[in-house]
């Protein structure tokens, strides 16, 4: 059990600094709005759709899952949220900053849980059930990872 519980501190360490890591890195990008992949994306967009993800899809999804008994969630299509949310003219340190601070404070939520929150399970409507909190946070750092390596990839 101490191994677990320390990975689990480590997660959230990692999980802090990742966003940390992420916000430095697109703000150190000198044309946020140059493109960054084959898909046309650029690093505001990125910063938008990290910040998104985190609000709509895993932070919600750690957040429901601490609270309540086994909740259901529901696809997240990523190229409609962003045509339908997009916004070009926010600033990419606020985008940054609020992904930060959610962060922050999802990390501080989870570090009061007793251990035993850890393994509650929640499922998703397409793939069904045996999602736990855990799994859900080590897709939140995945996921912020992915765009940070993005970002560095494109200097």
């Amino acid at each position: 059990m101490k191994q677990l519980i320390e990975y689990r501190s480590k997660l959230l360490d990692r999980l802090e600094a990742g966003a940390d890591e992420f916000r430095a890195a697109c703000l150190a990008v000198g044309d946020p709005f140059k493109a960054v992949d084959e898909g046309g994306w650029n690093t505001h967009k990125l910063a938008a759709h990290t910040r998104d993800v985190d609000k709509v899809v895993y932070g919600m999804r750690i957040r429901r899952t601490a609270q309540e008994d086994n909740p259901e969630f529901p696809n997240f299509d990523a190229d409609e949220w962003i045509a339908a949310n997009y916004n070009a003219d926010e600033p990419l340190a606020s985008i940054l900053d609020e992904l930060s601070a959610s962060i922050k404070q999802t990390a501080s939520m989870l570090r009061e849980l007793p251990q035993e929150a850890w393994s509650r399970e929640s499922s998703h409507v397409t793939y069904g059930g045996g999602f736990t909190l855990q799994t859900w946070v080590e897709r939140a750092l995945a996921h912020i990872q992915e765009h940070l390596e993005t970002v560095q990839n494109s200097k």
